[in-house]
């Protein structure tokens, strides 16, 4: 199936032409005919699955369509007739900027509003006037509150990353915006996981959705070359700073598993020489939005990110992805790894696995089809692991004490010295 399939106009077909899109994926085929036949909608999908375009490419088309059938005094009016609600700054700044590129050749007019900023060009362009308006909760319900936003014209209303809300404890904010929305109007639903609570607001949102369900992808890219590190947990940080002595390794996204977890090895890896920020959901959106700026410019040379603060990042020449901790949801990994060797390129992927998560590892290579090779005989082996007997355990011992004393001879600023000195 082609995009020219989905019945979609001349302008839009032309922007997604000059974006480079040919094919829809398995989301955009099972959405766009459903919300262009204006049915509501329940997209169960992860981030990189192509919701954005699913949900903003029908939306501007049934927009311009309904604007061209007004009278021609009316088409001067822009009024917000479209409402993106969208958990994060960087999310929400994603998203206009596909509806600026699929909506290029048409005459709507959107907005991006969120909060940590200045409001004054945010109510300048409101005034002027809006069509579709992403937001993100709280810099909304400010707006509202000073009565310079309303909801009455809405006519189509998605909510986008709903688990996310839930996790950054936006839910009460999110039912305040829906108490103010027309009870008639277009409800497009977008959630990765569905809790309880996300089920339960799911059926208050919806009339007769169409279901859309994405399996997560169970299958890695041949481009993505996967290297596995057994290690013991203390010696991760060590471990991580040996491989980024590398300098080809020029960007990494480094995957932990707790946002304190993250601030710990980004601040590790700076007191190692190596420049490095933490992405988090306890980040301001200032932070946050510093720290994505900094990487996406080579700034930083390391990202270290949560899952759910890492939904929605899309890096052009990501080259390596380190699983500092291993998910324990199997389909986490794939979609972690697939952050590097998009569109062809190729990719490299080092995971860190201790003695605890080897379950997490068995159910990965279970997923994907195959094992991940096991990179032997560096500085923090644990050769017990992979079935190496105890003589070659206590030769890995000699090798972490060599170690150690080569970073001290060195100066230890790019080798972990800190990692070593806090070790012992």
């Amino acid at each position: 199936m082609l995009f020219n399939d989905l019945s979609l106009i001349e302008p839009i077909l032309k922007a997604l032409g000059e974006e480079g899109y040919t094919t829809p994926t398995p989301i955009q085929q099972q959405s766009i005919p459903a919300i262009l036949a204006h049915k509501d909608l329940l997209g169960c999908a992860q981030t990189g699955t192509g919701k954005t375009a699913a949900f903003a490419i029908p939306m501007l088309q049934l927009m311009h369509q309904q604007r061209q059938e007004q009278a021609p005094g009316q088409q001067s009016h822009h009024r917000i007739k479209a409402l993106v609600l969208t958990p994060t700054r960087e999310l929400a700044i994603q998203i206009g900027e596909s509806f600026n590129a699929y909506g290029r050749y048409l005459n709507l007019r959107h907005l991006v509003i969120f909060g940590g900023v200045s409001q004054y060009h945010q109510v300048g362009a409101l005034r002027r006037g809006v069509d579709i308006l992403v937001a993100t909760p709280g810099r909304l319900l400010d707006l509202m509150n000073q009565r310079i936003i309303s909801l009455q014209d809405i006519k189509y209303f998605v909510l986008d990353e709903a688990d996310r809300m839930l996790d950054m404890g936006f839910v009460h904010d999110v039912r305040r915006v829906i108490a103010k929305l027309p009870a008639k109007r277009q409800t497009l639903f977008f959630s990765a996981t569905m809790p309880p609570e996300i089920q339960q607001l799911s059926n208050i949102l919806l009339h007769q959705p169409v279901k859309v369900e994405v399996t997560p992808v169970s299958s890695t890219a041949d481009t993505i070359q996967q290297h596995l590190y057994y290690v013991e947990k203390q010696n991760k940080r060590p471990l991580l700073a040996h491989i980024l002595q590398d300098v080809s390794i020029k960007t990494a996204l480094v995957f932990a598993r707790t946002k304190h977890g993250a601030d710990r090895v980004a601040r590790d890896l700076s007191k190692a020489g190596i420049r490095a920020e933490a992405i988090h959901g306890n980040k301001s959106q200032n932070a946050r939005q510093s720290a994505l700026h900094n990487f996406k410019t080579r700034k930083t040379r390391i990202l270290v990110a949560t899952d759910i603060a890492a939904r929605g990042i899309d890096i052009d020449e990501l080259t390596h992805v380190i699983n500092y901790d291993l998910p324990n949801v199997p389909e986490t990994y794939v979609h972690r790894i697939g952050r590097t060797g998009r569109a062809g390129a190729s990719g490299i992927a080092f995971s860190f696995c201790d003695y605890e998560e080897k379950i997490y590892l068995k159910d990965i290579q279970k997923l994907i089809g195959k094992n991940v090779p096991v990179v032997k005989d560096h500085p923090f082996d644990v050769p017990l692991m992979h079935g190496v007997s105890q003589q070659s355990a206590a030769t890995t011992t000699a090798n972490h004490a060599a170690y150690a004393n080569s970073s001290r001879r060195s100066g230890g600023k790019r080798s972990g010295r800190s990692f070593t000195q806090q070790r012992a």
